[in-house]
């Protein structure tokens, strides 16, 4: 069996059996077969899909690539949480610190960004000392103690997982729905989730952009999970427009900071409420979503899950008195106030563009292994159906380089799209 033969296969729209499968993720994952021959199959999957289960035997190749951890030891029932990514979604900074608040011990391993969507590890490392890189034994040790872990993929779990996240970055091949299932669930099946619940983005600045792509991608995680005897609960929810007002790493901390002290954007805190809600449900911590989403108001507005976000950087080598003060944060050299040029209702915040003109800015990675300037980024002021008077603040960027920052000033103006007559607001979530 030879590489190659495996990317012709796939070139050629030919289903791949469970043992070309492993052969490739083993291959892969020892340096036995080189980031190009991986790039040209993650291009001809892209091109040419993957079957359901040609796609379980990849998400299990990768799963099993490593260690699988087993949490049976440390909590009753282990319960995640995935974003399949978006322009402006912090939600995991605000949501794991509520549900592990509420009782309900949670543990994550998060990403880097891919694209124009933001990371949640690159977020974090905007603290001074942030750790994203624990074992497992201080994953698992950290879980039991202070009942709440966010850190990167340990290279022992989904080795091949990791390897391949860094090349979809660079080689256009992020919307693979077949690469984007196998990579979220062979990482929660490999951490040792029982209980899973995923965030589908729908919009102009997720990777699936229609309601039926993303039901397409819920529905084969939904498989994967039974196959895996996981259970998993999917969320709709929509990236047409940036999620909260901050686009870009300190900025994004320092929004989640805002709402775990009680304020925030509205659709950025009722997002983390629903979310939080059903993972509460899902843990058995609550009966019934209303019971959860009352549970998890009380911790966002009541304190506790602000102390538990600063008992997790705490735990993590993060220095906390950048949380209790994020003006320590790092900080632009150039902030910009941009007016609306016009009066008018909202028509589109088009997400991607704002995401494109905060990668500009140095907020990602254009180039694989490419710095992440965490200083950098994009505040957008209003929403889609809101009425703007001309001169009015439309959005704030800030920048470390004047051509970057000219450039973004373009891309986020060229994103607000006007109407003479009022525009309905979008939803925060879309029916399953």
């Amino acid at each position: 069996m030879r590489a190659v033969e495996i990317i012709i296969k796939k070139r050629d729209k030919g289903e791949l059996t469970r043992e070309e499968i492993e052969f490739f993720v083993r291959g892969f994952t020892r340096g036995e077969i080189p980031d190009y021959q991986v790039s040209a199959w993650a291009m001809a999957v892209l091109l040419n899909g993957m079957t359901p289960r040609e796609t379980t035997d990849l998400t299990l190749a990768m799963a099993h690539s490593g260690a699988v951890m087993d949490l049976s030891d440390v909590v009753k029932i282990a319960v995640d949480k995935h974003s399949t990514g978006g322009v402006g979604d912090k939600t995991s900074l605000v949501v794991l610190p509520v549900v592990a608040a509420c009782g309900l011990p949670v543990g994550k391993m998060s990403g880097r960004g891919l694209g124009f969507s933001g990371g949640t590890l690159d977020k974090m490392e905007s603290i001074p000392g942030y750790r994203c890189d624990l074992t497992t034994e201080e994953f698992k040790r950290q879980l039991k103690e202070t009942g709440i872990v966010l850190t990167g993929q340990s290279l022992d779990l989904a080795p091949a997982d990791g390897k391949l996240y860094a090349l979809r970055d660079v080689t256009g091949t992020v919307q693979s729905i077949p690469l984007i299932a196998s990579s979220v669930m062979s990482k929660k099946i490999a951490a040792g989730a029982q209980a899973i619940l995923l965030d589908v983005k729908v919009g102009l600045g997720a990777f699936m952009q229609t309601l039926d792509e993303s039901r397409e991608l819920a529905k084969l995680m939904v498989s994967i999970g039974e196959l895996a005897r996981r259970r998993v609960v999917t969320l709709l929810s929509d990236m047409n427009q940036p999620l909260g007002n901050a686009v870009g790493n300190a900025l994004e901390v320092r929004e989640a900071i805002e709402t775990l002290h009680g304020g925030g954007p509205p659709d950025f805190r009722e997002h983390c409420l629903t979310v939080s809600a059903h993972m509460l449900t899902l843990g058995g911590v609550a009966p019934h979503l209303a019971a959860g989403r009352a549970l998890a108001e009380r911790a966002l507005d009541e304190g506790p899950a602000w102390q538990k976000f600063r008992a997790l950087v705490a735990a993590q080598g993060g220095d906390a008195a950048y949380v209790d003060d994020p003006d320590r944060l790092p900080h632009a050299r150039s902030v910009e106030g941009v007016n609306a040029p016009r009066s008018g209702y909202l028509a589109q915040v088009h997400a991607r563009l704002v995401g494109e003109a905060s990668l500009a800015l140095g907020a990602g990675r254009i180039q694989k292994g490419d710095l992440v300037e965490h200083s950098v980024g994009i505040l957008v002021h209003h929403k889609v159906g809101d009425f703007v008077e001309k001169g009015q603040p439309l959005f704030t960027i800030h920048a470390n380089d004047p051509a970057r920052q000219a450039e973004a000033r373009k891309c986020v103006l060229k994103a607000h799209l006007w109407s003479d007559e009022p525009v309905a607001p979008l939803p925060i979530f879309y029916d399953n």
